[in-house]
């Protein structure tokens, strides 16, 4: 593995990857709308990855082992993809999300036998129905469809791809501090500080979570395997909304306060349904994960 391509990468969990492929001796190339710099060492190509034309434009000739999708979001960006780097790359990762596992009334997937992890064959991406045709590009219905369009990017590189494609389906990424973007973590901070109530569902369950710096390594792990197919990436152990606000509690002088409501504005890390996902595919093709108590008391202090 000499020549990678990450799409996206420029913020969180997505510069630790790329600054571990280039630390390996990797030439490692950023694509990009511009909003981010690379880290030095790295080619930077500017691109909007749903311009087909443009994209084909800006890699111009080169060729890469390895592309790693980090922000692939819907079945046409999917299409684009499938057809920008036909001939271009000898292996395809896409970085997707637990949340093609929702099953709740919204999310379309069939329920497991309560508190059983899901497994990969839970979603078959050779099965699962894609239409094109649904607005993808409105920004309001992509954020309430996330799973669904991971779950039909998913099916489409599956079914129409020319190279080796591989899904990590990637449990929900916590740590990091400032890095994380995303202010999950630091919304339960700041609610717990300043008395402020969190909104949790009336039954509330656990979920499965990966630390920000082992998801980079296992993308980067997976880039240089040859498996394909789905995978689950997720540590060791779950955990639920009140053993975090407990956890986050322990170092401030203040105590959780819980709205068990269930409104429209649940705090993020409540789940009204289990959220487990089986990691031993990972673990049998030889990645060995963490368990959240090696690193959930540092990505909380990070937090604070």
């Amino acid at each position: 593995m000499k020549e990678v391509c990450v799409i996206g990468g420029s913020r969180y969990f997505g510069r630790h990857l790329v600054a571990g492929l280039r630390d390996r001796g990797v030439d490692v190339t950023l694509v990009n709308r511009g909003s981010q710099a690379p880290p030095p060492g790295v080619t930077h190509v500017v691109a909007d990855r749903d311009d087909e034309r443009g994209l084909a434009r800006a890699l111009g000739t080169r060729t890469f082992d390895v592309v790693v999708d980090q922000v692939c979001n819907t079945p046409l960006q999917a299409a684009v993809a499938a057809r920008v780097f036909a001939g271009r790359t000898g292996r395809y990762v896409m970085t997707s999300t637990i949340e093609v596992y929702d099953h709740s009334p919204a999310g379309g997937v069939p329920a497991a036998a309560p508190g059983t992890p899901m497994a990969e064959t839970a979603v078959d991406p050779e099965l699962w129905p894609v239409d094109p045709g649904l607005p993808w590009h409105d920004r309001a219905f992509l954020e309430n469809q996330y799973g669904e369009g991971k779950r039909q990017a998913e099916a489409v590189f599956t079914r129409e791809a020319a190279f080796p494609f591989v899904t990590v389906r990637s449990g929900h990424v916590m740590g990091g501090g400032p890095a994380d973007f995303t202010g999950r973590l630091r919304h339960y901070v700041e609610r717990i500080r300043a008395g402020r109530p969190i909104v949790v569902h009336r039954d509330n369950h656990p979920s499965s979570f990966v630390h920000h710096r082992e998801i980079a390594e296992f993308l980067r792990w997976t880039a240089g395997a040859d498996f394909t197919g789905a995978v689950n990436a997720r540590s060791h152990g779950e955990f639920d909304v009140f053993e975090l606000c407990d956890r986050i509690a322990s170092h401030t002088a203040a105590r959780p306060v819980y709205d068990r409501s269930g409104g429209a504005e649940v705090s993020p890390y409540s789940f009204g349904h289990y959220y487990g996902m089986d990691n031993s595919r990972a673990g049998r093709l030889g990645f060995a994960f963490s368990h959240t108590r090696d690193w959930l008391p540092d990505a909380v202090a990070q937090a604070l």
